[in-house]
């Protein structure tokens, strides 16, 4: 089956190119959009091929020799023929294949990624059924997944920049998608110029990787940083500047301080678009890249510190803020943006698999928690504000327990997922001696139980703060809306053991996955402590939470009498915390606005010094007509007169694809695709 990897990605393209630009040419014709069944049989039929493919390459990669566990298809060769000069290795011919590499960390991440976007999919059946664009909707989706599937299965940096580009423009299409909401537009437009900033970084890392070294491929370009960095790194040099700027790319994309305050806004799209990006998709290209990138990192000690600072400081940061959320995506954004900042902070200690780890097992909880969430603001009538809910266990049963084992799991309750992978993550930091980073983790999982049960505890329990006509109203979610969570809710319960830890049983997850990691240090066993310790610090996390859990419940169900108290005496850090400590205002302040000032002043340089100069023209020519002697006064209007007449005529074709509207921009993208497709299999025959 590893024959047909190719179809893993191009599944999903397909049902990208029917639903799109079919639907859009049945609609045109008869004024109507495609039938929904149509839709939706497309849509999910070729994301459940492709994960039934991805299962298939995974049982045929499982069943090589650890050491041959690689396979590499290579489509075409997108550019070839330049000699390079490089630093580390002299001249060499420089090739990218447009080729597709499967190892076992590509495999964990098609896999859940094809699954996970899967169940989505057959969500959003439910979910989007009373929607008008309900054929562009799933062709976005498509469009994801086949952007996803290649970024993970690139094996050069440039291969996975065309993914990694291609899920920030999907981003911006689905967190847009209702294009008659402003907020919707902002939210879309935040996400896509924030993450433009991280991927100029990004750019940085890769071409001085390329400077250096004189390759991208993985396989090619980890070696040959082995040979020439057999030890650590100890100044500053290429390799730590390159990794820095990765994971610039990587902050923007994975929502890290500074470049996180996006991804709470992308809940402005469509509920199964946020469990997409912040489980399955977008959020986890940055860990992966990081994780990918090992053994830059291991080289590079200084940066590594960097990456797991950055990811300690912003799951602490991400926690408090929420605590305090009153919408219920909100709480969830912000729990992605913490549960986020643990695997970087593993993965910037050395604990790779560890962090990977958690990126599998965030992947089932997270996205059951988001589309719990959906199910109730579908039953609520689009009601997202948790001060307007409560006692809806009587009535979305499903929904309750399910969600109820979604917060279970990421609060790291035994035996779930969550406690494997999160427990792996605070024993590996403490392990390796990074003891602060550990208490500030520690801290961070009991504010997470806090304010997940919060969650639970306000949408759930009590008695209904919602208005009568919503109460008379409220019912358990579709079908196709409830197996989804189902199957997402036993995902979360069983994934955790295929991790367990040395005192319970063998880790056959970091067995499988440590191949793939053979270019870097095997920094993962930090000493020897004694399985006692390890089991008493993990008994320790397990209480922290669960003191998190308790004290949630004693101000949402039993109505502790000191809580009025103190939100009176904690009122201004409950404020301060509840804005988001007003980083928004402030990069409105710094960034936004000195940006708008910017264009005023070159507003005012055309209209008053280009304008002007124009408009003094006579002036100019007369002067030009005294000292050459001409009498035709008017040979600078012609002149100017020329100029603009040149720019109108050339810029004419162009104003012409410039429409603003994204339906054009994707068909010129999928028909420059497979133009260029076309070209190159055709010039290599």
């Amino acid at each position: 089956m590893l024959a047909y990897l190719w179809l893993i990605p191009v599944l999903p393209a397909l049902g990208f190119a029917v639903n799109g630009l079919v639907g859009l040419w049945v609609k045109s014709r008869t004024g109507r959009p495609p039938a929904r069944p149509l839709v939706y049989w497309v849509g999910c039929s070729s994301v459940f091929l492709s994960f039934l493919l991805s299962l298939a390459c995974f049982f045929e990669l499982l069943q090589r020799a650890p050491e041959d566990r690689l396979y590499e298809l290579e489509w075409f060769t997108w550019i070839a023929g330049n000699v390079v000069n490089t630093a580390a290795s002299g001249s060499a011919a420089f090739e990218i294949g447009w080729t597709l590499q499967l190892d076992p960390l590509s495999a964990v991440m098609i896999l859940f990624v094809s699954g996970i976007g899967f169940l989505i999919h057959v969500y959003s059946i439910g979910y989007m059924w009373e929607e008008e664009g309900f054929y562009r909707f799933f062709a976005y989706l498509n469009l994801f997944m086949f952007m996803m599937l290649t970024l993970v299965l690139a094996d050069n940096y440039l291969v996975l920049f065309v993914g990694w580009e291609g899920v920030g423009l999907c981003s911006y299409l689905l967190i847009g998608y209702y294009t008659h909401k402003e907020s919707a537009g902002d939210a879309a437009k935040k996400a896509f110029v924030v993450n433009r900033i991280g991927d100029a970084g990004f750019v940085l890392g890769m071409l001085l990787l390329f400077a250096h070294f004189g390759t991208l491929d993985f396989t090619e370009l980890f070696g040959a940083i082995q040979t020439a960095f057999p030890e650590p790194e100890m100044a500053w040099g290429v390799l730590s500047w390159a990794g820095l700027f990765l994971f610039v790319g990587a902050c923007g994309k994975s929502a890290q301080i500074p470049l996180y305050v996006w991804l709470p806004d992308a809940m402005e799209g469509p509920t199964p678009v946020s469990a997409l990006i912040h489980a399955a998709t977008m959020v986890t290209a940055g860990v992966y890249v990081v994780g990918r990138s090992a053994a830059i990192y291991s080289r590079t000690p200084e940066v590594a510190l960097i990456v797991a600072g950055v990811g300690i400081a912003t799951a602490l940061l991400a926690a408090t803020i929420g605590l305090f959320q009153q919408d219920i995506k909100k709480v969830l954004a912000y729990s992605t943006v913490s549960q986020l900042g643990y695997m970087f902070a593993a993965l910037g200690v050395g604990a790779v698999v560890a962090g990977i780890f958690h990126v599998f097992t965030h992947a089932f909880f997270k996205a059951l928690l988001f589309l719990g969430s959906g199910s109730v603001i579908h039953a609520l009538h689009h009601e997202q504000d948790m001060a307007r809910m409560g006692g809806l266990r009587r009535h979305l049963p499903i929904t309750w327990v399910t969600m109820a084992v979604g917060t279970l799991a990421i609060a790291g309750a035994p035996p779930l997922a969550g406690f494997f992978s999160k427990d792996e993550i605070l024993w590996k930091t403490f392990a390796s001696g990074h003891w602060l980073i550990w208490l500030v983790g520690l801290a961070a999982a009991g504010l997470t139980a806090y304010y997940m049960f919060r969650l639970i505890f306000m949408t759930f329990y009590g008695e209904p703060r919602m208005d009568e006509h919503t109460a008379e109203h409220v019912h358990e979610s579709p079908r196709t809306m409830t197996w989804p969570l189902i199957v997402l809710a036993a995902g979360s319960v069983v994934a955790g053991f295929i991790g367990l830890p040395p005192w319970l049983g063998p880790n056959l997850f970091e067995h499988f996955l440590e191949p793939a990691l053979a270019t870097a240090y095997h920094g993962e066993s930090h000493g020897h402590h004694s399985a006692a310790l390890e089991v008493g610090l993990a008994l320790l996390s397990v209480l922290v939470a669960a003191a998190g859990a308790l004290l949630a419940y004693l101000f949402f169900v039993r109505g502790w009498d000191g809580m009025a108290a103190l939100r009176q005496r904690l009122a201004p850090l409950r404020r301060l915390i509840a804005n988001k400590y007003y980083v928004d205002e402030a990069y409105d302040a710094l960034v936004v606005e000195r940006t708008k000032d910017s264009g005023d002043a070159l507003s005012w340089f055309d209209a008053k010094v280009v304008d002007g100069a124009v408009n003094g023209s006579a002036l100019a020519t007369r002067i030009t007509a005294w000292i050459s002697g001409q009498a035709d006064i008017h040979v600078v209007d012609r002149i100017v007169n020329l100029v603009g007449e040149t720019v109108n005529f050339f810029s004419a074709a162009f104003r012409k694809l410039q429409t603003g509207l994204m339906q054009s921009y994707a068909l010129y993208f999928v028909i420059g695709l497979v133009f260029a497709v076309t070209v190159y299999i055709f010039w290599g025959a």
